[in-house]
């Protein structure tokens, strides 16, 4: 089969199309006919290995410390059908199609992957294969930090980071659940929020929002990146700082800082719950929420999409399909 090959740590041009080893699914695996995977910030950070200095070294033992080994093929999730299952397998048969994240395996940049069938969730006919590719890591983060957070209906909600894949996602979720949703992000990426339904948007390189005098009943800080002290101070009493990206500096400071007025900084990371599945497509439902997709790449091109995400261009999703599909 064909993989875009993760051949060293660097620049996009270290992904290369070669052939390789169809795989064979275990007892309690399918085996994927891949037609749809995405980018995420995340996997090209993964692919230049320009992470937090804490997750350097730990990275780069499990992956291989002078070139990737142990994983060879990027892509955190991915959209198919099943073609082969293990004999432990219960849930899904040859021809159903499934969605779900790679999780620590990755992988998904390939014609073909074997997956756990715990990992798997079954495509609604409504949802495109693209479209589903984009939940795992968006709709799943995104519903959960504000599910998290216990956002009501009238509360207003501050998204840092809200026009990638989990931002776009968690402003629509935001939104449905009745809330007055604010989100930062780029200025080329504004108009887009505004056509999702964020009542207000602030461009993060003009205005700081923690100085802006305005007060939130949540702030979800997705990307990780809002000043700790400053995002504390700027919410309502009882209000929720929800730490999506942290690092172990503000793990520990939301662990020691003391908090008045009754606010909690919580951080918070997915954990691919079936209710959280359910919540997610029955919001889709009802036209409530949509899958963001900014580009379409063919596999082949996949050096070219990560050289978009590096840019900081993506708005929303940007999807690789597989060729042949």
């Amino acid at each position: 089969m064909k993989a875009m090959v993760w051949t060293a740590y660097g620049a996009p041009e270290v992904l290369q199309l070669q052939e390789v080893a169809k795989p064979t699914p275990r007892d309690n695996e399918v085996l994927i006919k891949v037609h749809a995977a995405t980018v995420t910030l995340g996997d090209c950070e993964l692919r230049s290995l320009q992470v937090a200095g804490w997750l350097w070294l730990p990275l780069r033992i499990y992956v291989g410390l002078l070139k990737p080994k142990r994983i060879t093929i990027l892509g955190q999730e991915l959209a198919g059908e099943v073609v082969d299952v293990g004999r432990a397998v219960t849930r899904f048969k040859p021809g159903d199609p499934v969605f779900g994240p790679t999780m620590l395996r990755l992988g998904a940049y390939a014609e073909y992957i074997a997956l756990p069938e715990k990992y798997l969730v079954r495509k609604p006919a409504d949802l495109s294969y693209a479209e589903a590719a984009t939940i795992p890591t968006g709709g799943v983060n995104g519903w959960h930090f504000l599910n998290v957070a216990q956002v009501q209906a009238g509360e207003s909600v501050l998204i840092n980071g809200a026009g990638g894949s989990i931002g776009t996602y968690a402003v629509q979720i935001a939104k449905a659940l009745g809330a007055t949703v604010t989100a930062v992000d780029s200025a080329e990426k504004l108009a887009m929020l505004r056509a999702i339904g964020a009542d207000q948007v602030i461009d993060y390189r003009q205005t700081d929002f923690t100085q802006s005098g305005q007060r939130y009943d949540v702030i979800v800080d997705v990307i990780g990146k809002s000043p700790f002290g400053r995002s504390v101070n700027a919410l309502k009493p009882n209000g929720r700082y929800i730490l999506g990206n942290p690092s172990p500096i503000a793990i520990l400071r939301a662990r020691w800082t003391p908090m008045r007025a009754g606010r909690k900084v919580t951080f918070a990371v997915a954990t691919y719950q079936a209710e959280d599945y359910s919540a997610i497509q029955a919001l889709m439902a009802v036209g409530k929420l949509k899958p963001v997709i900014d580009r379409r790449y063919p596999l082949a091109q996949l050096a070219e999409a990560h050289c978009y995400v590096d840019a900081g261009y993506k708005k929303g999703n940007v999807i690789i399909l597989v060729e042949n599909h």
